[in-house]
């Protein structure tokens, strides 16, 4: 449409213009790009549309269309008068936007081709440029998380090194009987002391059996009439010891003897009898399968003297000396026993 407008308000130019038209536009073109590529021409133009604005004002006569959608006056040498209105003009024309326009397309006489090529680069030109951004970059967390491994993995390290100094949970435990039932021929639990690792004691009660007492056994238990008047039930402090005792080690002499007592049976694989530890007989200088007493293995091995005197054994002490001996052979019995698991 265009076209035909301009060919309306000018008529069919004559041949010779339309070719010398052509190579004053490709003469344009050149100085243009020359002076986009020099820097001193912004390539910042609107994207051109085939419909013009409104506020657009058609040619005049004389005039001639610009790529960039500015009307230029040709000026003339016969009238100053003119060119120089014609130059106030252009330059009035160039503070306001400039309207994208398409260009008319070239003739189709000699030179077109050439016209065509270099209109579509104009046309590619007149584009806005799009500005790309450059791609950020990518946030590499194992990298960021390598040195919180490391040191996670490094204190993991300390961890397992301090586990292998420090035992596993582990306690002794120590009961006292009294005989209850026909002729107090049935034992049943009076006391019980629990003591740590390091001998400290984390629990020491007397206890109330369920049964009428017969005998107190002062002279072996140290328990005496007095002391059940406070006593703890058998009930309550059975819920109170089997919490201490499960999941742990638990170290004792002849140990079943306070499960039944009890009436707890506690895993053979957390079960450390110094009554049947042969390597604990050989320090002593006794056979392997012979079952020692506690006090004979505490006076040859820790040079102590327990259970004397006729007051009765403290179950507390009996319980201490059962860790220490322990001690003694720990390393090389549990050692065995991985090796060797006993079977439940």
């Amino acid at each position: 449409m265009s076209t035909l407008l301009l060919n309306l308000d000018f008529g069919e130019p004559p041949p010779k213009k339309a070719v010398e038209g052509n190579a004053k536009h490709r003469k344009f073109v050149k100085k243009r790009r020359l002076l986009e590529r020099r820097g001193f021409l912004s390539k910042k133009n609107q994207p051109p549309s085939k419909v013009p604005k409104l506020h657009s004002e058609p040619p005049k006569k004389g005039e001639t269309a610009q790529v960039d959608g500015t009307w230029k006056v040709p000026p003339r040498a016969k009238k100053k008068k003119n060119a120089a209105s014609s130059s106030g003009s252009e330059q009035s024309l160039d503070k306001k936007t400039a309207v994208p326009w398409l260009t008319p397309a070239p003739s189709q006489k000699a030179g077109s081709v050439v016209a065509a090529v270099d209109l579509l680069g104009e046309f590619q030109s007149a584009l806005p440029k799009i500005k790309s951004h450059p791609p950020r970059p990518q946030r590499n967390p194992p990298q960021k998380n390598a040195p919180q491994n490391s040191t996670q993995a490094h204190s993991d390290n300390k961890c397992s090194g301090a586990s292998q100094k420090v035992p596993k949970k582990m306690v002794a435990i120590d009961c006292e009987m009294v005989g209850t039932g026909p002729k107090g021929h049935v034992s049943s639990l009076a006391r019980c002391s629990i003591v740590s690792y390091n001998g400290d004691v984390l629990y020491d009660e007397y206890i109330l059996p369920p049964c009428h007492i017969v005998d107190y056994r002062t002279r072996w238990s140290g328990i005496r009439k007095q002391h059940m008047v406070n006593a703890t039930p058998f009930k309550v402090a059975r819920g109170q010891i089997l919490k201490m005792l499960t999941g742990k080690i638990v170290v004792g002499h002849a140990v079943h003897n306070d499960f039944k007592a009890l009436q707890y049976f506690h895993p053979k694989s957390l079960t450390r009898d110094t009554s049947h530890i042969p390597p604990l007989n050989r320090k002593a200088g006794c056979p392997e399968n012979a079952t020692v007493s506690l006090k004979h293995l505490t006076k040859t091995l820790l040079d102590r003297d327990i259970q004397v005197g006729k007051s009765g054994h403290s179950s507390v002490e009996d319980a201490q000396a059962t860790m220490e001996l322990y001690k003694l052979v720990e390393v090389e019995w549990e050692e065995h026993l991985a090796q060797n698991p006993p079977n439940e």
